[in-house]
């Protein structure tokens, strides 16, 4: 009888923390709904495509804090994606999520990095584009399935920001 209400009571406090990250994420998003900008929707034609990459879209964060996730809409969520930069930006196509598009004029470079929105690698094993939306900064991450396109993408968007 003890051993089942010591499971019963290990369960509800895991079932607790859920829920605590569960209602920690939506207030975030909520608290970032209101006071960033709308991210900008991918065009009908982007464009021809210069460079294309496929790997896993890490997140976005808020300037210069690589933990700072951006968790408004699904920009938040992790996925499988392919990452295009064409004539009128970056395209990250994401696989069961929303398209994150960054126009070539809000491009700040980009730069190679260990860790992004909670996500640490090995040193260089992310490509992080910098680029801006009104006066807010951003990093968007991707690990790429073939690392050694990262030097095409950071000699293309400008280097490191």
């Amino acid at each position: 009888m003890t051993r089942v209400l010591l499971s019963l009571a290990v369960l509800a406090i895991f079932l607790l923390c859920l829920y605590g990250m569960w209602r920690g994420w939506r207030r975030r998003a909520r608290r970032q709904a209101e006071v960033l900008p709308e991210f900008p929707q991918p065009p009908a034609e982007t464009g021809a495509t210069m460079l294309e990459t496929t790997g896993v879209y890490v997140g976005t964060t808020i300037g210069d804090d690589w933990q700072d996730r951006v968790a408004v809409g699904d920009i938040g969520h992790r996925a499988e994606a392919t990452l295009k930069l064409t004539e009128q930006g970056v395209l990250v196509e994401r696989t069961g999520a929303s398209a994150l598009w960054i126009p070539t004029a809000q491009l700040d470079g980009a730069r190679t990095a260990r860790g992004l929105a909670g996500k640490v690698m090995t040193a260089d094993g992310l490509l992080v584009v910098r680029w801006h939306l009104g006066d807010r900064v951003f990093d968007t991450g991707f690990r790429g399935d073939d690392k050694d396109v990262y030097e095409q993408w950071v000699q293309a968007l400008g280097g490191p920001a």
